[in-house]
């Protein structure tokens, strides 16, 4: 067969760079400081099976307009980003991050009648969320959101978005909040789409998360679980022992300080080498993760996801992720499968050594 002449072969075709949709999340803490996740349905048009949190595409109609997609300000945080969090977790979930008369006011209580049916009439485009929030004496509550990383869908996706991800923690006294109550039992929560992307919403640590993702209870995709690693290093759960009420919410208080703390600081590690890198003077508040394939493992064949980069409307800008992790992963039918967090470095040197093996055996 003749060797084909590359010089006069058609040139191969770029990938082509589909739009990032301006989208937000939210990483809700309950009173526990345990997390919230949204059991996504199987035909799901996003995170299909997965656990997620809730957010979802900005609105134009209930959040504000974002810069267009040749502005670097597309990528920043800002107030339509924060609206569409704290809508989004509304209509998903029915919790309402929302204060009464003001920023300094009291979580908003709305009864759970009127507040399904806001929550439908809203998903539908009927009502405006920031008009409904005003029409019951409420605002939203951007204030308590904090910025923790923004996510970029890689090159060659022909679904991609822009999502900036948000924590925000729920008074650390009791609620009586219905919707709180429902999802620390795991309810099949009514949404106004009819259950056809979300179908249960549930508090739990961060760490049982992940376990339930390790046995394959449930399916995490890369974001959410490289989240839930990081996070769980705070969130470590209750305090042995029998503990007084306010000793609980003492001991609460302070896991969150340190994380609030965390989201804020630089270098963002404590490791020699990863300390040279630029992500490392990045706070995690600011860092813009867009996942690169690094290679697959020889071991098992799953990709190695590098998060330093990120993505290609932020090429050659100073913003970037975290080099210090990679993630581990395989994608079966679109779905995450065995997602690990590891280190970047013990990752590659593994590598390393495996090429090396090979090469002795074959000699």
């Amino acid at each position: 067969m003749p060797k084909r002449n590359n010089s006069s072969s058609t040139p191969p075709k770029e990938k082509t760079l589909a739009e990032a949709r301006p989208s937000s999340s939210v990483i809700l803490l309950s009173p526990e400081n345990q997390v919230l996740l949204l059991h996504r349905v199987k035909s799901s048009s996003a995170f299909p099976s997965a656990h997620v949190f809730p957010g979802g595409n900005i609105s134009e109609f209930h959040d504000g307009t974002v810069p267009g997609p040749s502005d670097l300000k597309r990528h920043e945080d800002s107030l339509t980003y924060r609206l569409g969090a704290i809508r989004e977790t509304f209509e998903e979930s029915g919790i309402l991050l929302a204060r009464e008369g003001g920023k300094d006011g009291k979580p908003l209580n709305v009864p759970v009648t009127q507040r399904d049916s806001a929550r439908k009439e809203i998903y539908e485009n009927k009502v405006c969320f920031v008009e409904w929030l005003r029409s019951v004496g409420g605002l939203a509550d951007i204030e308590n959101l904090l910025p923790f990383t923004r996510w970029i869908t890689p090159l060659g996706q022909s679904r991609r978005f822009t999502t900036q991800m948000y924590l925000y923690m729920l008074p650390l006294s009791t609620s009586n909040d219905p919707a709180i109550s429902a999802a620390r039992s795991e309810a099949i929560i009514p949404t106004p789409d009819g259950g056809v992307e979300i179908t249960a919403a549930r508090f739990d640590d961060a760490s049982t998360w992940l376990k339930k993702q390790e046995t394959g209870e449930i399916v995490l995709f890369p974001p959410q679980c490289f989240l839930l690693h990081i996070i769980s290093q705070f969130l470590v759960g209750p305090p042995s022992g029998s503990p007084s009420a306010s000793e609980l919410v003492e001991h609460y208080h302070a896991q969150r300080e340190k994380l609030r703390s965390f989201l804020t600081t630089v270098p963002t590690t404590s490791d020699p080498k990863a300390a040279k890198h630029p992500t490392a003077q990045i706070a995690w508040a600011d860092k813009v993760i867009s996942p690169t394939t690094l290679g697959l493992r020889k071991s098992d064949r799953k990709s190695i996801l590098g998060l330093d980069k990120p993505g290609p409307e932020l090429k050659g800008s100073n913003r970037g992720g975290d080099w210090e992790r990679v993630v581990l992963t395989r994608f079966v039918k679109g779905v995450a499968k065995e997602v690990e967090v590891r280190s970047r470095e013990e990752v590659l040197e593994e590598e390393r050594q495996a090429e090396k093996e090979a090469r002795e055996t074959k000699l």
